[in-house]
């Protein structure tokens, strides 16, 4: 993979492995970047489900992702719902969500911050996931509270119904117009209040302020950061190291590097 960069991108490669070797602690926060080296799809990006073009029913796809849709008609966000689930049924994770994996082996405390909602952290061996927005795999009644996991959405009705009491179920993700999940954001609060020595930003636009308060909080103590995206994005400015790479290649990269 190495063989493949460019002299530029080597030098940063090497920059983010002395950091590492001076690190005990690391923040990996990931967005669909990541997810998208494994051929999953975003919402709205070049080559999304939705790039350049509203549903089928002209309403925003945001609009029928949303709280208030789901609650007034859950056919309709379950249509979409459907739609993005079996979009990345196939997918796998890649080699950013192994090198992740890896490293939460070798180092004294790695955690992931993740934006995406498909599980694949969780598949490629990570244990420390806040999973910040939710899962897509596990779903609850919207009237009972049950909750089970699922592997994938095959078979469901529109909209699909919870066997105890016959209510609307809902993946257990969050919607456009929710609050962030109570236990995610204890969890990412504590871990971020101990913080960490080295904070990596990989495949995220960090739009949310919560995404880019790592990074930032890492600036103003002077602490190191890095980014690896392909594009400028609202922390790009305050991190110490950017690497303008796709995720796997980028964090194949610099474990290849670390480990030679």
């Amino acid at each position: 993979m190495t063989d493949t960069l460019t002299p530029d991108d080597l030098r940063r490669v090497d920059q983010v492995v002395e950091l590492l070797r001076q690190s005990k602690s690391l923040l990996f926060i990931t967005g669909a970047g990541l997810s998208a080296d494994s051929g999953l799809p975003t919402y709205r990006g070049t080559g999304g489900l939705y790039d350049g073009r509203d549903p089928e029913e002209g309403v925003p796809i945001e609009t029928l992702l949303s709280a208030e849709v789901l609650e007034r008609c859950p056919e309709l966000t379950w249509k979409y719902l459907l739609q993005i689930e079996r979009a990345g049924r196939s997918a796998r994770p890649n080699r950013g969500h192994e090198v992740i994996a890896e490293m939460e082996k070798r180092f004294e405390r790695v955690w992931v911050l993740t934006q995406n909602v498909d599980g694949l952290h969780h598949r490629a061996g990570s244990r420390n996931v806040i999973d910040i927005h939710g899962t897509l795999h596990q779903i609850r009644c919207m009237r009972c509270a049950a909750e089970r996991a699922v592997t994938d959405y095959e078979g469901f009705a529109l909209p699909p119904l919870c066997t105890h009491c016959g209510g609307v179920v809902r993946p257990n993700v969050v919607l456009f117009g929710e609050r962030l999940p109570a236990r995610q954001l204890a969890t990412y609060r504590t871990e971020t209040e101990r913080g960490f020595d080295l904070v990596l930003s990989i495949g995220t636009t960090s739009v949310f302020p919560y995404i880019s308060a790592p990074v930032l909080d890492a600036h103003h103590l002077y602490r190191p950061s890095v980014e690896i995206n392909p594009g400028e994005t609202d922390v790009t400015e305050f991190v110490t190291v950017k690497i303008p790479l796709g995720a796997a290649a980028a964090l194949d990269a610099i474990w290849t590097r670390y480990n030679a």
